[in-house]
């Protein structure tokens, strides 16, 4: 299941591109749950360094995208219906809160509008992919946008395992892709409407429906 690729890069860039070359490999299901990364592994799939390759690894398990073993070995962890919900949970009183104080300002954060249009370009296309890494990119956006080092921090902590369930289980393709843009449009109208009830209501329904789509393909799988 190797790569066997080398990235001819700086050491700064080189950890960067190994780290956004394996973090695709899991959340789209390439490298798939239960199975184990190793040090060794990396290092020899990509022509790297065991310091560039252990780097990466104790990103990913800060980021909940591995986890560690009794033994130690950094594996892709599987979520249940427990985990699921409990993520959502806590997304959404961090989400929630975001989309309350911005909505306070009536301020979009311009990253949060141009993965926007990224998701409806995505959905007119039906380009799955990349509709799920622009969602990803709105919610960051949304978080990072209200000023906040700690809200974002927590927020990083929980993210990593969302992308991780969206790929893993591709609930998104269930949905019309439509649907999910209008959904994001909306909470983005009550912001810019300056409606901090709205935008939490918005963003509330918007995850609800995400976590339904999550359990039902959860359930089937």
């Amino acid at each position: 299941m190797g790569t066997e690729t080398s990235l001819e890069l700086g050491p700064s860039s080189l950890t960067e591109a190994l780290y956004e070359s394996v973090r695709k490999r899991i959340v789209n299901g390439d490298i798939p749950q239960g199975e184990k990364l190793t040090e060794v592994r990396l290092a020899t799939e990509y022509n790297v360094a065991r310091p560039t390759a252990k780097a990466v690894l104790e990103r990913l398990v800060a980021l909940g995208l591995l986890r560690r073993t009794a033994h130690k070995t950094a594996v892709v962890p599987t979520l249940d219906e427990a985990e699921i919900r409990d993520l959502f949970f806590s997304r959404v009183t961090i989400e929630k809160a975001a989309v309350s104080a911005l909505a306070g300002t009536g301020q979009v954060p311009a990253a949060a509008a141009k993965a926007q249009v990224a998701i409806e370009y995505a959905a007119r296309d039906r380009l799955f992919e990349n509709q799920v890494e622009a969602d990803i990119a709105f919610h960051t956006a949304l978080v990072a946008g209200v000023g906040s080092r700690r809200l974002a921090r927590m927020h990083e902590l929980i993210i990593g395992e969302v992308h991780l369930t969206m790929g893993q289980y591709q609930a998104h393709r269930t949905a019309k892709p439509s649907n999910v843009a209008e959904e994001h449009a909306a909470i983005l109208s009550a912001i810019e409407a300056a409606d901090p009830a709205a935008a939490a209501e918005h963003l509330a329904y918007h995850l609800e429906q995400a976590q339904g789509r999550l359990l039902s393909s959860l359930q089937k799988a």
